[in-house]
């Protein structure tokens, strides 16, 4: 039985992880692992299927995603064309796997806005994520974004 009142923090731990990434607010996005957070990855649909170990981005541990944070915000800060993302997300299901500890899946629709105000589709796809509970905050143990093509119309900088 899945305890209604920790679906409603995982459901907010999602809207802050979305909010964080359509604010461009790496920081934010970052706060919403744990912190012994099993990592953060973006593969295609194709490779989960056929069990190929090829990610678009793979976080895999606490330190990895404070990389990806400094990257984003430091390293790269300048180097590419800036764009506005609306992630767009609908829980699924959610299923307990352990005390404390529930598996999210949601479907999930990202559009990007260019520099020069075009809008296109990002990516589409599904989210499949642990979700941890301490203190009455949900917190991800690990996120995956499963991306429906195998190809995206642009480079991605920020996470899906």
């Amino acid at each position: 039985m899945i305890d209604r009142v920790f679906l409603a923090e995982a459901d907010e731990l999602q809207l802050r992880y979305i909010a964080a990434l359509d604010g461009h607010d790496m920081a934010g996005w970052l706060g919403c692992f744990s912190d012994a957070c099993g990592g953060y990855e973006c593969i295609t649909a194709e490779g989960v299927e056929q069990d190929l170990p090829m990610a678009m981005m793979l976080d895999d541990c606490p330190a990895r995603l404070r990389d990806r944070v400094k990257f984003v915000t430091e390293i790269w800060s300048g180097t590419y064309e800036e764009y506005a993302t609306r992630h767009f997300v609908q829980r699924l299901r959610g299923e307990m796997i352990a005390p404390d500890v529930l598996r999210v899946t949601s479907n999930f629709l990202v559009s990007y806005t260019s520099a020069q105000r075009h809008s296109e589709i990002l990516a589409s796809g599904s989210y499949v994520d642990e979700v941890e509970l301490h203190g009455g905050t949900a917190w991800f143990r690990s996120k995956r974004a499963i991306i429906d093509t195998i190809t995206l119309p642009r480079y991605l900088v920020y996470p899906i």
